[in-house]
């Protein structure tokens, strides 16, 4: 277990980040994930890191605050919260985000406190995202289990039991056996991505059809000078990170007011401490008119109201049913692990590497592009084993790209 511990920790700080020598390094943890944190800040110093900054967060605290605090708090940011992610992000450090929740930490909080809390840290900490975004920094999000997570993904079995299982779940995910050879392994997983990535750049799509047996029926147009991209991304330092461990997903950015039709949800989707589940949504002109649930609508509808574009789609992934991650027949309850299982779309924010030369645009000029900019970005996932998507190419070829839920290109 320990090597596995060491090997994973060694993985998110040397490909995850590519932490360079005399490079600082900001990790936010829940307290309750402080181990594993600590393993990853001496893998940090092992490769020279300059420092290692913490950021603690504590579910119980948080939801505590949801539930008693002032109002007003849900429209401040405290000054040190805006130094620590936008004068680090200035200097160039690089940040790693490790994912344990508690799925239902917030249920029972009001919905409309909680997206005030969001609106409001997205404005104070804009240089952090707008860098985040265009991968101007190197950032990773990788995740450990905590006991009450595990206890949702395993319920059947005791707590120990389950957060033994979670971590096997985990270590298969992003590859890592306690051999010692995951960089390697994952240097190729890669490769792989980056095969799949130059086929669906060469076909340049212009739009694609989704449909499957839950009843979807969607039409995405793309943006014209649209990009996919996949497991790595490269600043303008030339320094090369993978954001999410693990990955699976090829993905590019819809045009704004390109999307039409119905698309339903696949798995169930975790938002702001909350289970969404059974829900659709239609849209008209690129735009979400429609929000069915049959559980959690109420947060649904909060995050696609967190301002006038969250509403809008920012993200269109491709993950083959056949994959990993869906293989283990695990619903996760976390959207870095089901993102990575299925086919997968956004509300809110597009990424700018999703346009040619988009990570030195603007938001106008992205805007102008056909992209989404908004201070929201949320997964849910759309894939079945029946999903079946065709292109069809500025030429007007159609092309199949998934049949059976799997890629047929």
């Amino acid at each position: 277990m320990q090597d596995k511990l060491n090997e994973y920790a060694k993985l998110l700080v040397e490909v995850g980040l590519a932490v360079q020598k005399g490079q600082t390094l900001v990790i936010a943890s829940p307290v309750e994930c402080a181990p594993f944190a600590r393993l990853c800040a001496s893998a940090a110093y092992a490769v020279g890191c300059r420092e290692v900054v913490m950021n603690w967060s504590d579910d119980m605290l948080a939801r505590e605050r949801y539930l008693r605090a002032d109002d007003a708090v849900f429209d401040e940011v405290p000054e040190w919260n805006k130094h620590l992610y936008n004068d680090y992000a200035a200097q160039g450090a690089a940040y790693l985000a490790i994912s344990a929740k508690d799925p239902e930490a917030f249920k029972g909080v009001d919905p409309k406190r909680i997206s005030r809390s969001q609106i409001a840290r997205y404005t104070a900490l804009d240089p952090f995202y707008s860098a985040q975004m265009a991968n101007e920094l190197p950032w990773c999000i990788g995740s450990v289990p905590i006991p009450s997570w595990a206890k949702k993904v395993f319920p059947d079995v005791r707590e120990r039991e389950a957060v033994e299982q979670l971590w096997d779940a985990i270590f298969e995910a992003v590859r890592v056996t306690g051999d010692g050879k995951a960089v390697e392994r994952w240097r190729a997983h890669l490769d792989t991505l980056d095969r799949h990535t130059k086929r669906l750049n060469e076909l340049h799509f212009r739009t694609l059809h989704y449909s499957n047996s839950l009843g979807t029926d969607l039409t995405i147009e793309l943006p014209e000078d649209h990009v996919w991209s996949a497991g790595a991304a490269t600043n303008s330092k030339g320094q090369t990170f993978v954001p999410n461990m693990p990955t699976e997903e090829i993905f590019t950015a819809p045009l704004k007011t390109g999307v039409n039709g119905v698309v339903y949800a696949a798995l169930p989707l975790v938002i702001n401490g909350n289970v969404a589940d059974r829900f659709r949504f239609v849209l008209k002109d690129g735009r979400i008119v429609e929000t069915h649930a049959e559980t959690g609508e109420e947060f649904l509808r909060e995050a696609i109201a967190v301002d006038g574009n969250a509403s809008y789609l920012g993200e269109v992934a491709l993950v083959p049913y056949d994959s990993p991650i869906s293989n283990q027949g695990i619903l996760y309850y976390n959207t870095l692990f089901d993102e990575n299982a299925r086919c997968h779309l956004a509300f809110g924010r597009a990424y700018p590497e999703c346009v040619r030369g988009g990570e030195k645009m603007s938001n106008d000029e992205l805007a102008a592009h056909g992209l989404n900019i908004s201070a929201a970005h949320d997964d849910f996932m759309i894939g079945t084993a029946d999903l079946s998507i065709v292109g069809t190419t500025y030429g007007g070829e159609q092309v199949p790209v998934f049949t059976d839920g799997n890629f047929a290109i």
